[in-house]
């Protein structure tokens, strides 16, 4: 006879509204699963559009109350939340890896990224300085301000559910808005941690909002007159509508989009830590970001040697649960994903490329969604693994004559998020950097994540929109200028005695 005990119940989740969960209302859910396992774990409710009409409604009234907030305060609030995140690391790492599948030490990164963001957002005192021009005109004076826009919303993608949320939030709150979180459904959790934390900081109730959802709860979003501006990270055709939508509806928008991150591996290059760069930056996280490596571009001879190291260092990548020690890599986000990305190593075959390592050849026990690692070599532009963001531990490598045949490669992809080169030789780093047109750029690093006091974005169909997340186009997308020009009159002229001496 088998115990009902074995198996935990499965929770059901809330929303967050008003400094506290709220209970779904609309009756509808999705399930949460673990991604190690297959199995569920939680209900997330999906809102209504009158469940979203009420959080902006909440948003609202807060948010007249947070944009009078001193700066000092704000600054408070966001300094005490920084060191719960700091103290709650590990807890929100468990939660990251039990929801997503990454091992430990990627959720552990994902949270010091998010960090910093928060950090860069306590310096808002100085970051909304504005200007001040004097005697522009004969006792006339010029000043500008930055002031909030309102409500914000921000939608999210499930590989990174802590980070993204804390690119946006960290200086749309120091901004003096309000702000709606319309987390990724698929580990929606991270969101109402983040939540508690910020209650726990000191934020006043119904400044900051969990809203959980599908396309209905995106829509009523990007349509509601009472939100101010959306920020977005998802896939290019997401990103797209999402831009389209919501600048139909007068609404500020960025939106970023999906990517093709190419690696450009010259002849002069370390094949050693080109090697181990490709391999951390393509299986990292399952290859589900953004910044993931996914084509290398092997310039000349090099091609052969690189291939070779990196098959060779394939074998030692430990993939399995996220939460067992030792594990480098976990499962992807869900069963059809998985399928959806080994569907990409057929084809490849099929087309031509050779799969020097096919990663549906390891076998893993239980029903989790895992994917061993995969190298595709001699991949042409035309394939599909080449043209389609795959999101999954697959690298592709293509091969190039020249430095201009690989630089060409890069140019003419719909993509502009992030690249890299590994060389020796400054004077051609130099070159590349000016000449290929792509947001993000590393040198001998392959994930070129800009730190938090820039701002991350790429170019193409990578960004919809004119403003990079974070950083300083951050708080600039976060705020709207007000230029004000003053004219007092003369105290010794006016009819008004203010006590000053009269000498006329």
């Amino acid at each position: 006879m088998t115990s009902t005990a074995e198996k935990p119940a499965v929770q059901t989740l809330t929303h967050w509204l008003s400094g506290g969960p709220a209970e779904g209302t609309s009756g509808r859910t999705a399930p949460v699963y673990n991604p190690a396992t297959g199995e569920v774990q939680a209900l997330v409710p999906l809102a209504s559009r009158a469940e979203v009409d009420r959080a902006v409604e909440l948003a609202t009234v807060a948010a007249k109350t947070w944009r009078a907030a001193p700066l000092g305060k704000r600054a408070e609030v966001l300094f005490r939340f920084r060191d719960l995140l700091d103290r709650n690391r590990e807890e929100l790492a468990r939660i990251l890896t039990r929801e997503h599948g990454k091992v430990r030490a990627d959720a552990l990164g994902e949270i010091a990224r998010g960090i910093e963001n928060v950090e860069y957002a306590c310096g808002v005192p100085n970051l909304l300085k504005g200007g001040y021009s004097e005697q522009v005109s004969s006792g006339v004076d010029v000043y500008s301000i930055q002031q909030p826009l309102g409500v914000v919303a921000g939608i999210t993608p499930f590989n990174f559910p802590a980070m993204v949320p804390l690119w946006m939030l960290a200086n749309a709150l120091a901004c003096g808005n309000a702000f709606i979180l319309k987390p990724s459904e698929k580990d929606p959790s991270a969101s109402l941690f983040l939540a508690e934390l910020l209650k726990e900081a000191g934020l006043p109730d119904g400044v900051f909002s969990v809203v959980h959802g599908d396309k209905e709860a995106v829509d009523a979003l990007l349509e509601h007159p009472g939100i101010a501006a959306v920020s977005f990270v998802g896939s290019t055709p997401i990103a797209r509508s999402i831009y389209q939508k919501g600048t139909a509806h007068g609404k500020r928008v960025q939106a970023l989009g999906g990517a093709k991150n190419h690696m450009l591996v010259l002849p002069d290059a370390d094949v050693g830590m080109a090697a181990d760069a490709a391999v951390s930056a393509a299986y990292g996280s399952a290859g589900e970001r953004c910044m993931a490596i996914s084509v290398l571009v092997a310039v000349g001879e090099v091609g052969d040697a690189l291939v070779s190291a990196i098959q060779e260092r394939l074998p030692a990548l430990k993939v399995g649960p996220g939460d067992e020690p030792g594990n480098e890599m976990g499962p992807l986000i869900t069963r059809e994903h998985r399928d959806r990305v080994a569907g990409y190593i057929e084809r490849a075959r099929q087309q031509g490329a050779a799969v020097v390592v096919d990663g549906r050849e390891q076998p893993f026990d239980g029903d989790g969604f895992f994917l061993g690692v995969s190298l595709l070599d001699r991949v042409t532009p035309e394939m599909d693994a080449y043209q389609d963001e795959i999101f999954g531990p697959v690298l592709c490598v293509v091969r190039a004559n020249s430095y201009d045949e690989g630089l060409s490669l890069i140019n003419e992809n719909p993509y502009g998020n992030g690249t890299a080169i590994f060389t020796r030789d400054g004077g051609a780093a130099r070159r590349f950097q000016f000449e290929v047109e792509v947001g993000m750029v590393g040198i001998n690093v392959p994930i070129p994540v800009p730190v938090a006091y820039y701002s991350f974005g790429g170019w193409k169909a990578s960004l919809f929109g004119d403003s990079h997340m974070y950083g300083p186009e951050g708080i600039k997308f976060y705020t709207r200028a007000k230029v004000v020009t003053s004219r007092w009159p003369d105290p010794a002229s006016s009819r008004v005695d203010l006590g000053f001496p009269q000498n006329r």
